[in-house]
């Protein structure tokens, strides 16, 4: 019996040995970051940004990892199902808010490990360009006036059902009293853009950032869901600027599963908290019209919890539960 006791104190201080000496040594190897949206995307084009600031600070590749489908749970349920190794992380979005109130998953902010928020980026009202010319619509006091007077036929795009720019083009009908046909597209917002951007579509409710690749070409902005103008994007005045109270925005973060050794979050903490002032990812930031909103994980995390609560109630009141 001595013997076997002793054995497992051995095994035991073994183990603890390799834990500790793994975590010392992390990372040895390429990091996998879990992307819930499509390649091209708002999220999909800052999670490959932050993740070239974050390879230079761990000194290994990380690998962006595009798992699509099923408006994002997917993509969230496969973060938080991850080995707990910190091989694995990904970025987590509005929508990981939502999912529960819509029974959709039973996944929370509580199934995750959150590292930090890095971005949040106001909706915009974007539009064909043909079809607002052909419309005289010029701004977004014309198009609410086009809308009025044709209701339910304006067709927007906003990305998955449910998603943060499914609600903006909710939160955009309470505000001006118009009704739109919400187009949705389960694999994220890329997808609405080009229909728009074709003509499939009148507009979208999307992010700048994410209908910028079009815009001038195909798509024209009318005006941003912002309290103040888009750095990358001076001339398009705020819709309080032109005399509409609507003010909305998404949220995209780093999070690991649960589980993970204290000083390997430790560890990627820092490491994000480094990322998020290199100059490369500042630069293509400010680009790309995308606003950087860094929060570490104790303030993110509270955030999160928050959201929880503030989602829910905003989604039915524009009518989606």
């Amino acid at each position: 019996m001595k013997k076997f006791l002793a054995l497992m104190v051995a095994l035991v201080l073994v183990c603890s040995m390799a834990t500790v000496a793994s975590a010392a040594e992390y990372p040895s190897k390429g990091i996998s970051v879990i992307c819930p949206w499509s390649a091209g995307g708002g999220t999909d084009s800052c999670l490959r940004a932050f993740c070239e600031a974050l390879s230079k600070q761990l000194g290994v590749t990380l690998t962006v990892d595009n798992q699509t489908g099923a408006s994002g749970v997917i993509g969230h349920e496969a973060i938080a199902d991850a080995d707990p190794d910190g091989y694995t992380m990904g970025m987590i979005t509005f929508e990981l808010s939502a999912y529960k109130a819509q029974d959709m998953s039973d996944y929370t902010y509580e199934n995750y490990d959150p590292l930090c928020r890095v971005n949040t980026d106001a909706a915009a009202i974007t539009v064909n360009t043909d079809w607002a010319a052909a419309n005289g619509i010029t701004d977004v006091a014309t198009f609410v006036e086009y809308c009025k007077a044709h209701p339910g036929e304006v067709m927007m795009g906003g990305s998955s059902s449910g998603s943060v720019w499914h609600i903006a083009g909710g939160y955009l009908m309470n505000a001006t009293g118009i009704e739109l046909k919400m187009i949705t597209y389960a694999n994220g917002a890329a997808d609405a853009v080009k229909a728009a951007a074709q003509g499939e579509i009148q507009g979208v409710t999307v992010s700048l950032a994410e209908a910028r690749s079009f815009i001038g070409n195909g798509l024209t902005v009318l005006g941003v869901m912002d309290t103040e103008r888009n750095s990358a994007f001076p001339d398009v005045p705020t819709c309080q600027e032109q005399g509409f109270d609507v003010v909305y925005a998404t949220q995209r973060g780093m999070a690991l599963p649960l589980g993970c050794d204290e000083e390997v979050r430790a560890k990627l903490q820092a490491a994000c908290a480094a990322a998020i002032e290199d100059p490369d990812f500042i630069e293509f930031m400010n680009n790309a019209g995308q606003t950087i909103s860094y929060m570490d994980a104790e303030a993110y995390t509270a955030y999160l919890k928050q959201a929880a609560e503030d989602v829910p109630q905003a989604m039915e009141a524009v009518g989606l539960l």
